[in-house]
């Protein structure tokens, strides 16, 4: 690559969000580049999410639709977004992801796409393909973005920071302009050459943040780059106290903590003791193994306290017969089998881990954040739909929706300013020492996991967050010195980043004195 990249449109991610803004800009015929950390561009939260995206039911409506998310919401979400997705984001299912480009949705009998209902849902109206639904939707996604001649796509290369110009500009008269974004400076991983992008608009779509927290579904990028990138160019953030735990995640050390899709339990799937009794009547009498991740996840969590056990079980076997099994959930089969468990036939060992951010960068309507010309869609962003504590299946729709919208506003804005020179932007300076050692690097990342994973995980309490703020700045103090003389590598960037997100949720858990739907404090 360049030095300087010049692009009418950066999108930093490429899950459904950040994959949906770049195929309909593309498609309108904006030239869009596209970049990923992943050397394979389909790695993204999206591509292991199992369990589905929400459609519309045979007995559902945009109002029953609202009712569910703000329930779940913990009376926390934005209304005015939560109905924008509820009566935008079904339309856009069928004419993005299945006339567009042809996602293979399970079909019922008759043919028409089958829908079914999951956790804290009052309907059928979830459309999935088979236990892989993010995986089929992010490879239609990919081969249209890779097949457009309006999208560069660049793998292997790791966001750095986002180019302001009061943070870089040559011109220090530059401060006193309002703040914004005209690009980000990239790491190539392969050469760590760092070059400037420069943008008239920007889209950050790079996912959640589970990688700060010891057992989690997600994958290896998922650090919370976006949020740090962000709150570092002066975006707001909100709600960031708000981490939703997956109440089922495979555990069978040293097996990693693979999702277990809420669709198991949706399917009949009991949460259960090694001797087969259920246990979430004493939790929840009315939705059982379907109330609310944080009720079912802090279940699974007091129950292993209160036994002194390392895990649960999910009871599939007595639900569903084995060609059952093997037809709605043979991701997940396969995946356990490899490590020795059948779940036609035995139960299968969970624990909770870290799955969803709710908060993130604050976004309007269209997505964009308080910084001028910076976006921000799917899980890095905050609309207000999620509220305290996400609905199932509502992550997917949600970022196709914002995704749309962004590609939409951007459309209709992207003349009414210029590309800023390039010279104005300094070139990036490595800093004169080597590169770090690994092991430096995963021990202080582990060292976040752990404080993150004990101190501020599904129970909370003052003396636990006031001992992690304390441990927390003093590391983000030596991870910001070691950063500054030590060359850029993807996992010193990560580091980086993680130890500010650890800090940022830290302080919004601190600040919220009263337990809201996953921020528990106890």
């Amino acid at each position: 690559m360049n030095d300087i990249h010049e692009t009418e449109v950066l999108i930093i991610g490429c899950g459904i969000a950040g994959g949906t803004a770049a195929l309909q800009l593309a498609e309108a015929g904006v030239p869009v580049t596209v970049v990923t950390r992943a050397r394979a561009p389909e790695e993204s939260n999206t591509y292991y999410a199992q369990g589905g995206i929400i459609y519309q039911g045979a007995a559902d409506s945009p109002d029953l639709l609202v009712q569910d998310v703000l329930h779940a919401g913990a009376s926390h979400s934005y209304e005015p977004a939560v109905r924008v997705m509820a009566e935008e984001g079904p339309p856009l299912v069928r004419q993005i992801l299945v006339e567009k480009l042809g996602i293979p949705f399970d079909l019922g009998a008759d043919g028409a796409l089958q829908v079914i209902k999951e956790a804290a849902h009052s309907t059928e109206r979830i459309i999935h393909a088979a236990d892989s639904t993010g995986k089929a939707i992010e490879i239609g996604l990919m081969n249209a973005l890779r097949a457009h001649p309006n999208v560069t796509l660049l793998t292997g290369q790791t966001a750095v920071d986002l180019l302001t110009l009061s943070h870089h500009s040559r011109d220090r008269l530059a401060v006193y302009q309002p703040r914004a974004c005209v690009g980000a400076y990239v790491l190539d991983q392969e050469s760590d050459h760092v070059s400037r992008i420069l943008a008239k608009k920007t889209i950050l779509a790079t996912g959640g943040l589970g990688q700060i927290y010891l057992r989690t579904t997600n994958p290896e990028g998922s650090r919370g780059d976006g949020l740090a990138m962000a709150h570092r160019a002066g975006a707001r953030t909100i709600n960031n106290e708000f981490i939703q735990f997956h109440p089922t995640t495979f555990h069978l050390p040293p097996a990693p903590h693979t999702l277990i899709s809420e669709a198991v339990r949706g399917a009949g799937a009991r949460l259960v003791h090694a001797d087969g009794q259920p246990f979430m009547q004493k939790y929840d009498p009315q939705w059982l193994d379907l109330a609310p991740r944080d009720v079912v996840a802090r279940a699974i969590h007091r129950e292993m306290l209160e036994r002194g056990i390392p895990n649960v079980y999910l009871d599939l076997r007595s639900a569903l017969g084995r060609e059952s099994i093997l037809t709605r959930f043979p991701g997940i089969y396969e995946s356990c089998l490899r490590y020795g468990i059948d779940i036609t036939q035995d139960l299968i060992p969970v624990v909770p881990g870290a799955h969803y951010f709710c908060g993130g960068v604050w976004v309007d309507e269209n997505g964009l954040s308080t910084v001028r010309h910076l976006y921000a869609v799917g899980e890095v962003s905050c609309t207000g739909v999620h509220g305290a504590n996400r609905l199932a299946s509502t992550s997917l729709l949600e970022g196709l929706v914002w995704g749309n919208r962004a590609a939409r506003h951007i459309q209709q804005t992207l003349g009414d300013h210029d590309m800023p020179p390039p010279d104005d932007i300094p070139p990036w300076l490595h800093a004169p020492g080597d590169k770090a050692d690994p092991a430096l690097i995963a021990q202080d990342m582990r060292t976040i996991q752990q404080m993150m994973w004990n101190y501020v995980g599904l129970v909370r309490t003052t003396p636990r967050l006031a001992r992690a703020l304390r441990e927390l700045r003093h590391l983000e103090t030596e991870i910001e010195g070691f950063y500054q003389v030590t060359r850029l590598t993807d996992s010193l960037v990560g580091l980086r980043n993680a130890v500010r997100t650890a800090v940022l949720v830290t302080l919004a858990a601190w600040g919220n004195k009263r337990s809201m739907g996953a921020h528990y404090r106890e």
